[in-house]
C-alpha cells in the first residue's frame, strides 16, 4: 500500500493507524499547492479531489476520505481492535464519532488556515470549536478514549485535528484538562512518535 500525505495534514491519522497495525506501506509526499508528488507526478491523476489522504492499494485502487481510509485499514487486522466489528452498535458509535470529528472539528478548522478569512468569521469558528471540544471533554472526563478504555481510529483522528488548536489560540490544556491528558496519552504511543518523526523528516527534506 502507498499513503499519499502532506506533513501536518489530516493524512497523519491513517499514517498513525498503519503504524498501529504494523502493515507494510510506503509514503508519498504531496505538495498541496502544486498538486505534485515528491517524484513529480500529478496528484490530481491519483485523487481528482486534490487533497490527502489517498491510499493506493496493491491492486491499483485508490481510497480517499480519512474516516473511510482508517476504517478500511482497521478492518484489515480486526484483532488489533482499532474498530469494533461491522454490524455492531459499537461500530455505529465509532462512525458517530468519526462523523462528528469530520464535520464539527475538521471542517471548522479548514477555513482558519485561509489567510483571507475575515477575523470576525475566524472568531465565530473558534467559538464553535470550543463548544465542540467542551462536548468531547465531557466524554474524556469519564474515560481514556472516545470509545472507552480501548484506543480506536477515532482517537487517532481526534488527536490529529486537535494538534491544530495551538495554531489558533485554543488553549486545550487550560480549558479542557481531560482533552489535554488525552492528547498526551496518544502522543506517547509508539505509532504516533514514528509517524510524527517520519513526517518531520519529510518536511525538512522539502
Amino acid at each position: 500500500m502507498k499513503l499519499y500525505f502532506s506533513p501536518d495534514a489530516c493524512s497523519l491519522s491513517p499514517h498513525i493507524v498503519l503504524n498501529e497495525l504494523g502493515l507494510p506501506f510506503t509514503l508519498a509526499k504531496v505538495d498541496m499547492k502544486t498538486k505534485k508528488t515528491a517524484d513529480g507526478r500529478d496528484f490530481l491523476a491519483i485523487n481528482p479531489k486534490g487533497y490527502v489522504p489517498a491510499l493506493e492499494l496493491d491492486n491499483g485502487q485508490v481510497l480517499t476520505e480519512g474516516p473511510a481510509v482508517i476504517q478500511f485499514l482497521a478492518d484489515l487486522k480486526p484483532g488489533k481492535k482499532l474498530a469494533p466489528a461491522n454490524g455492531t452498535f459499537e461500530r455505529a458509535r465509532l462512525q458517530e464519532w468519526l462523523n462528528f470529528i469530520s464535520s464539527e472539528l475538521h471542517k471548522s478548522y479548514s477555513p482558519l488556515f485561509n489567510p483571507d478569512m475575515p477575523e470576525a468569521a475566524k472568531t465565530l469558528l473558534k467559538e464553535k470549536l470550543a463548544q465542540r471540544y467542551a462536548f468531547i471533554a465531557k466524554t474524556l472526563d469519564q474515560q481514556d478514549f472516545l470509545l472507552g478504555a480501548q484506543f480506536s481510529v477515532a482517537d487517532a483522528y481526534l488527536f490529529v485535528v486537535t494538534r491544530w488548536a495551538r495554531q489558533f489560540d485554543l488553549d486545550v490544556k487550560k480549558r479542557w484538562p481531560s482533552l489535554a491528558r488525552f492528547m498526551e496519552r496518544v502522543d506517547a504511543r509508539a505509532s504516533v512518535k514514528i509517524a510524527l518523526n517520519a513526517e518531520s523528516q519529510a518536511k525538512k527534506a522539502a
